[in-house]
């Protein structure tokens, strides 16, 4: 009885440390982060991008998150007027974005009964029209 029992107590610490080195060996995972804008200069600076993460859109400048908003319009119009501004500044810079993120901020304004540009036009009203990049709380 006892040698079985040793056995049973020897198996369980081997599929214990198996489970142990399994887990190691894979880690949980890290959300899947994809970029889908970025803002540079002419000297090819990363000055802001867009990426989408777990839902949601996410807006850094200055190597900094600036927020997150699940309104792709919103980040997209954000991330064109800090190109304009950066453009009235003297600052060349090229903006590229990708499809999926222009055609969920189309659909995003034309489900709100407006083009884009017409959003875009809105949004820097409500902002003043300063070209000063606003909070992503939408």
């Amino acid at each position: 009885m006892s040698i079985e029992s040793k056995n049973r107590r020897d198996a369980r610490k081997k599929q214990a440390e198996r489970e142990s080195n399994r887990a190691a060996a894979n880690p949980p995972a890290r959300p899947a982060i994809e970029p889908h804008a970025e803002l540079r200069d002419q000297h090819r600076t990363l000055l802001a991008g867009i990426v989408r993460r777990e839902g949601e859109w996410v807006l850094g400048m200055d190597g900094k998150i600036a927020g997150e908003t699940t309104s792709a319009a919103r980040v997209l119009a954000l991330l064109m007027q800090a190109a304009e501004l950066h453009e009235r500044q003297g600052t060349p810079v090229r903006l590229m974005y990708s499809d999926a993120l222009k055609d969920a901020a189309h659909a995003e304004a034309a489900g709100n009964g407006q083009t884009f540009d017409e959003f875009k036009a809105a949004l820097a009203a409500e902002l003043g029209g300063g070209g000063e990049p606003a909070p992503l709380s939408h």
